[in-house]
């Protein structure tokens, strides 16, 4: 058996080179990290604010953004989906503002499971326009659902079993959990499977097609081992997040990168911002607007609820005796909004039909799509 990677068309995107390094490699790169330091990472509870400011600031939060260059910043698609556009973000806030009032518990869980959910949905989406060309037959399509699904539901099941994480999703006591050793057994021994399955699988299409797709199986594999390594192995607040957030927004901003790129160079527009973000040098651009909406966010998280990095954010750290004891209320949600926007949408924008979005189910095996 010969294995040609250079007769088989890998069905990249749009750019081998850059989806490479920055879709499949970052978790990849982040669990090579931290291998060189495991006992840094392994039962690691704080989080130091240099790598706090480039992994949740100018990573977690700035991806979240780049969804503008998709939406609001894109004139075509804004003016087609303008009513929608617009009243998700209300909806979100009133939704948010009535439930931390009911709750501030059930409000921090919710948004940790809508997270999660997101978070899932990305992995599946990226192994779906991977294998959009492959025609392997219902079965394989079948397994390959299965391992990415059960290779993210795994260790999020453990994290629920298994109680004692030093980290936590956005606060302590997010997630509901319980003790129970003969459940997660069980759960164990299907992951145990789900690996063989795995393998098993992409043996045989190695040998059955002397070929291998390239792309899906590196997604396939660094989502398996992120989140059981971020989640499972290392109970570690650096270990989950270097590998949860590098592993989800890296590949987010490179997905939107490209798409406007490849949508500029097809349509060009006379939109001067988007004109100049997806021009030859645009990347400075595109990053720098996303890292000051991210700054300024944060600086009033900071300032107002969390209180933990006033050495950055301490121009935004001003008298706040007078703005009365209900502003959390209205505050905590209204910042709530960019993020569940962001979760509303991400799973509609990326079914492309004339550069707008096709509000239903109907999964286009040409679409370029972050989440289906």
């Amino acid at each position: 058996m010969n294995v040609d990677l250079k007769r088989y068309k890998q069905p990249w995107i749009g750019n081998a080179a850059i989806e490479f390094w920055f879709v499949l490699m970052p978790p990849f790169a982040s669990l090579l990290f931290i291998a060189l330091c495991p006992q840094f990472f392994k039962n690691n509870k704080d989080m130091p604010t240099g790598w706090w400011v480039m992994l949740i600031l100018l990573i977690d939060v700035a991806h979240v953004y780049s969804t503008l260059y998709r939406t609001y910043f894109d004139g075509t698609t804004f003016q087609k989906q303008k009513s929608l556009l617009t009243i998700i973000p209300f909806v979100a806030f009133i939704a948010g503002v009535v439930l931390y009032s009911i709750s501030i518990n059930w409000f921090w869980r919710i948004l940790a499971y809508v997270a999660v959910y997101h978070f899932v949905r990305q992995q599946y989406g990226f192994m779906r326009i991977y294998s959009r060309k492959e025609s392997n037959g219902r079965l394989a399509k079948i397994l390959d659902k299965f391992i990415i699904y059960y290779a993210t539901l795994y260790p999020i099941i453990y994290w629920h079993l298994k109680p004692g994480r030093n980290f936590s999703w956005f606060v302590d006591g997010d997630f509901l959990s319980f003790d129970s050793s003969m459940l997660l057994q069980v759960f164990t021994i299907f992951y145990v499977l789900m690996l063989i399955v795995m393998i098993g699988k992409e043996i045989y299409m190695v040998v059955k097609t002397g070929s291998i797709n390239v792309p899906k199986f590196g997604i396939l594999a660094g989502t398996v081992l992120s989140w059981y390594f971020g989640i499972v192995y290392f109970n570690g607040d650096m270990a989950f997040t270097l590998l949860n957030v590098v592993s989800h927004g890296i590949p987010y901003m490179a997905l939107v990168w490209l798409h406007g790129k490849k949508q500029q160079k097809a349509q060009p527009t006379n939109n001067r911002l988007m004109k100049t973000v997806f021009s030859s040098y645009g990347i400075l651009v595109f990053l720098g607007i996303i890292f000051l909406l991210a700054f300024i966010e944060e600086g009033v998280w900071d300032a107002f609820v969390w209180k933990e990095h006033q050495s950055v954010f301490n121009i935004f750290y001003v008298d706040k005796s007078a703005l009365g004891t209900g502003l959390l209320t209205l505050l905590v949600p209204l910042l709530t909004v960019p993020q569940i926007t962001h979760y509303i949408i991400d799973g509609f924008i990326w079914k492309i039909k004339d550069d707008g979005f096709k509000w239903n189910n109907e999964v286009k095996q040409t679409a370029a799509l972050p989440s289906q």
